[in-house]
């Protein structure tokens, strides 16, 4: 069965990567959370899209205390997210401020996982390959993902090799012939962000894994529909 993840919570309903964004996706029925980290001056991981606030400051430079109150700490977010399975992004791109070639938080996340059973319930993806790679070495009971736009056949090849355990392909790229070739390698295929009915209805088609929506609810009803 396709599973339903709700992209930084129940986002449409609640402000984004909030504790009242995951609760409310549980409420709705979600089977998953996904959600983003970063790290903070004072070393801790907090649950935010962007590397920077919306009053301008860079997370990396501000102590979690004097964060607003809307940004969680991971732990916390993960209590919220109770009874659902956790997709933790792991922001690290070089093109940002809070960019890390040392992979503290990847080296954070996954001690922190590895700690926390089962360990099915997690899966740790990054748009950095390198990002996973130490994560799938540090934790490799923890599931891992690679986010990508395209799963071109190379892509499929990567990932398979190196031992992940998902493909996270951009949905507006995605085929039926790419999720074939990755289920023939052993690899789910999580996409992201799928909003509308009618493509939700061709990925379920499809046997896609899971799928990234803001509004899990609407999705949650679509599966009802497409399994009866």
């Amino acid at each position: 069965m396709t599973r339903i993840i709700a992209h930084r919570g129940a986002s449409r309903a609640e402000q984004e990567n909030t504790l009242e964004a995951f609760r409310r996706a549980g409420e709705m029925g979600a089977d998953g959370i996904e959600l983003d980290v970063r790290r903070t001056a004072d070393d801790r991981l907090v649950v935010h899209h962007d590397p920077v606030l919306a009053d301008g400051r860079t997370i990396r430079t501000v102590a979690a205390r004097e964060l607003p109150g809307h940004v969680p700490t991971l732990d916390a977010a993960v209590e919220a997210c109770r009874g659902m399975f956790v997709n933790i992004e792991i922001k690290n791109d070089p093109n940002e401020p809070d960019f890390d070639p040392t992979e503290w938080v990847a080296h954070r996340v996954a001690a922190a996982l590895a700690a926390r059973v089962p360990h099915s319930r997690w899966l740790i993806s990054s748009f950095r390959l390198d990002t996973v790679d130490v994560c799938r070495r540090l934790a490799p009971s923890v599931p891992t993902a690679w986010l990508v736009g395209p799963a071109t056949p190379q892509v499929i090849e990567t990932v398979a090799r190196k031992g992940h355990a998902a493909v996270h392909p951009w949905d507006r790229h995605l085929t039926c012939d790419a999720v074939r070739a990755a289920h023939a390698v052993g690899l789910s295929v999580n996409t992201w962000t799928c909003d509308d009915p009618h493509r939700m209805r061709e990925l379920i088609a499809w046997g896609v894994d899971g799928f990234c929506t803001n509004v899990p609810d609407l999705a949650l009803a679509v599966r009802r529909e497409s399994s009866g």
